[in-house]
C-alpha cells in the first residue's frame, strides 16, 4: 500500500539562542491510509514540529532546513502559500489541545463550522447549516439544534472539542491530525473523544496523526507509535511492540514513568484529630434568567463531609463539573460556601471575614494547576516566594533568605530568585508554585489539578517531591485530580463525586480494587488504556523512572 505522507529526512532549524540547534532532525516516517499513528514524546522533544510544518503554521523565525513532506505528489515544505492554503482544511486538518483558544469567541458554533464550507465550497447558507447540524449529531453532541446556536464559552471542555472535530471534518480531509486533544479531559470525556476519533477515522478511512504524552492514549488507539527525544526519532514500530518491548532506553523511561493503575498497600493512618474537617458543604452557581427564561442552578457542592488527617493524601476526583475543584476553592476560602461547616482544627473558618481569616491563610495553601498562570510574570521568583510572608509581618531580609532555602526544598537551584517565570519549564514552574505555598509553613496543602498539564516524566518527579514534602513537613494534601492513575498511586483514601455529590469514599485501594458504586466502575473502566498492562513488564524496573531535569532547563 502506497504512503499517504512520507516525512523524509526532515529537519528543522530552530532560531540563534535556543537550547539546541534543531528543533527536528532527520526525521523519516510514513502515514499509511486508515492508521492511526501516536507521535510520542515529552515537552520540546519536537512532536508537535512536523505537524505545524505539515499545516504551514511554523513560526516566521523557524524554517524547514532540509528534508520533505510528501502528500499527494507534492513537498508541503516548500508548497507556496496558495496552494498550501487550499490543501488545509480541504485535504489535511487539524484538532488543537486547547479548544477554547482555538474558537473565535464571538462566532456561533453553526457559524464556525460553516466558515470551512464558506472558504472551500460553494455552498449557500440553506446547505452550510444542514451540513453543520448534520456533522454535529456525528461527533455526537446533545440537542445538536440547540448547539448551532451557541457560543463556546457555553459549552463544556469535551463538548467545545467535539465542535473541534466536526469543523477538522468537516470536508472529509484524507488525514487528520490531532495535537494533544484530550490532555486538559477527564478520564470520561477523554474515553468519549477517543472512541469518537476512532469511529470517524474508520467511517471515513481518514489517516490520523495522533501527537501525545499519554502511552495510555497511545494503547488505547495506535497501530503505529513514534517516540522523540530533544528533536531526534529515537524510536518506531507497532503500537504492541514499542508498549510491551520498547527498544530504546528513552522509551522504557517513558513507560516506567506512567503510574500502574494497581493502589499500593498503604499503613493506616493511626485515629487522630483531623486537621481539617468539613461538614455538609454546599455551594451553588446561578447563572442567567429574566423575564422569559430561568436562572439555570447548578449544585457544585450538595452536602459534603470528610475529614483530613496529618500525614495523609486524600483525593477528591471526578469528571469535570463534578464540583472537586469548588470544594476546594471553598475550603481555601477562595470562595464563600452556602452553608456547611469549615473546620482547621477546631476552628470553624467559613464564616470569618477577610480581617479575621488571615491568622488561618498560613495554615492552609492552595498549589495551582496553571503555574504559569498563577506566577506574577514581572516579578523574580524569590519575591513570589517572599511575598506572601512579607504580608505576614516578616521582615524582606528573611523572607527571601526563606525563599532561599525554599528552593532548596523543591530542589531548584538558590540562582533561579533572580529569574522570571517564564525563564523556567513547566514542571520547574510547578515547583516555584509548590514552595510558594509551602512558604507559611502550613499544615494542610491543598492541590488543584497541580499535575494535568505536565508530562508523564515530570508528573512523576512532582509527585515524588509531594510526597517526599508530606512525610518531611507532616503535611496533609487534599488532592484534586482526574487523572485515576495518579490518584491510585498516591492517595491513601479517595472522594469520589458526582454533579457536587459524594457518592463513594475509602481507602483508595479498596475503591479501586473493588468500587462500590457505578460511577466509580465507569470512571475506572474509562481510564485509556486500562487493559494494557496494570503494573510496569518485567524488563521494565520501577526506578527506572526519567532523570530529573536539569534544575535550569528552558526546554
Amino acid at each position: 500500500m502506497k504512503p499517504l505522507l512520507q516525512v523524509e529526512d526532515l529537519t528543522i532549524r530552530l532560531p540563534k539562542g535556543g537550547d539546541r540547534e534543531f528543533a527536528i532532525q532527520k526525521v523519516n516516517y510514513n502515514l499509511m491510509p486508515g492508521e492511526i499513528l501516536c507521535v510520542v514524546g515529552e515537552s520540546g522533544s519536537g512532536k508537535s514540529m512536523t505537524a505545524n510544518a505539515i499545516m504551514g503554521l511554523l513560526p516566521k523565525t523557524i524554517q524547514v532546513d532540509a528534508g520533505t513532506i510528501i502528500f499527494d505528489g507534492v513537498d508541503l515544505a516548500s508548497l507556496e502559500e496558495r496552494r498550501a492554503r487550499e490543501l488545509r482544511g480541504n485535504r489535511i486538518s487539524m484538532i488543537f489541545q486547547e479548544p477554547m483558544t482555538a474558537l473565535n469567541p464571538l462566532m456561533r458554533v453553526a457559524d464556525q463550522i460553516g466558515e470551512v464550507f464558506l472558504i472551500h465550497t460553494n455552498m449557500n447558507a440553506k446547505q452550510r447549516d444542514e451540513r453543520a447540524l448534520a456533522l454535529l449529531v456525528d461527533v455526537g453532541l446533545p440537542d445538536p439544534e440547540k448547539m448551532m446556536k451557541a457560543y463556546p464559552h457555553q459549552l463544556s471542555g469535551g463538548q467545545r472539542q467535539r465542535v473541534m472535530i466536526a469543523m477538522a471534518l468537516a470536508l472529509e480531509p484524507a488525514i487528520l491530525i490531532a495535537d494533544e486533544p484530550t490532555t486538559a479531559l477527564d478520564v470520561t470525556t477523554q474515553a468519549q473523544i477517543l472512541k469518537l476519533i476512532k469511529e470517524l477515522q474508520e467511517k471515513h478511512n481518514t489517516a490520523v496523526m495522533f501527537i501525545t504524552h499519554d502511552f495510555g492514549v497511545v494503547a488505547e488507539i495506535a497501530d503505529r507509535v513514534v517516540v522523540m527525544e530533544k528533536g531526534q526519532m529515537v524510536e518506531i514500530g507497532g503500537s504492541d511492540d514499542v508498549l510491551n518491548n520498547p527498544q530504546h532506553e528513552y522509551t522504557k523511561k517513558l513507560i516506567a514513568a506512567v503510574p500502574p493503575l494497581v493502589a499500593p498497600h498503604r499503613e493506616a493512618l493511626l485515629e487522630v484529630t483531623p486537621v481539617l474537617t468539613v461538614n455538609n458543604l454546599c455551594k451553588t452557581y446561578s447563572t442567567g434568567g429574566g423575564w422569559f427564561s430561568k436562572a439555570r442552578v447548578v449544585k457544585a457542592a450538595d452536602d459534603v463531609t470528610f475529614t483530613l488527617h496529618r500525614g495523609e493524601t486524600l483525593g477528591l476526583v471526578g469528571e469535570s463539573g463534578s464540583g472537586k475543584s469548588t470544594v476546594s476553592r471553598c475550603v481555601v476560602r477562595l470562595l464563600d460556601s452556602d452553608s456547611g461547616e469549615i473546620l482547621i482544627g477546631e476552628d470553624a473558618i467559613q464564616d470569618l471575614n477577610t480581617a479575621e481569616l488571615a491568622p488561618y491563610r498560613k495554615r492552609i495553601q492552595m498549589v495551582f494547576q496553571d503555574p504559569f498562570a498563577s506566577l506574577n510574570p514581572r516579578k523574580t521568583i524569590g519575591q513570589i516566594i517572599a511575598d506572601g510572608p512579607i504580608a505576614q509581618g516578616m521582615e524582606p531580609a528573611k523572607a527571601l533568605a526563606k525563599a532561599a532555602e525554599l528552593l532548596d526544598l523543591v530542589e531548584l537551584p538558590r540562582a533561579a530568585l533572580d529569574r522570571y517565570p517564564h525563564e523556567f519549564s513547566g514542571g520547574q514552574r510547578q515547583r516555584v508554585g509548590i514552595a510558594r505555598a509551602l512558604a507559611h509553613d502550613p499544615e494542610i496543602l491543598v492541590a488543584d489539578e497541580a499535575i494535568s498539564a505536565l508530562d508523564v516524566s515530570v508528573q512523576a518527579q512532582i509527585l515524588d517531591l509531594l510526597d517526599t514534602l508530606k512525610v518531611r513537613l507532616n503535611l496533609a494534601i487534599l488532592f484534586v485530580v482526574h487523572d485515576l492513575r495518579v490518584a491510585a498511586q498516591v492517595c491513601d483514601r479517595v472522594i469520589v463525586m458526582q454533579k457536587g455529590k459524594v457518592v463513594e469514599m475509602g481507602v483508595t485501594k479498596t475503591v479501586f480494587e473493588a468500587p462500590s458504586h457505578e460511577y466509580t466502575k465507569s470512571l475506572i473502566d474509562s481510564i485509556p488504556g486500562a487493559s494494557w498492562r496494570s503494573d510496569l513488564p518485567d524488563h521494565i524496573p520501577q526506578e527506572g523512572q526519567p532523570e530529573k531535569q536539569p534544575a535550569m532547563s528552558s526546554v
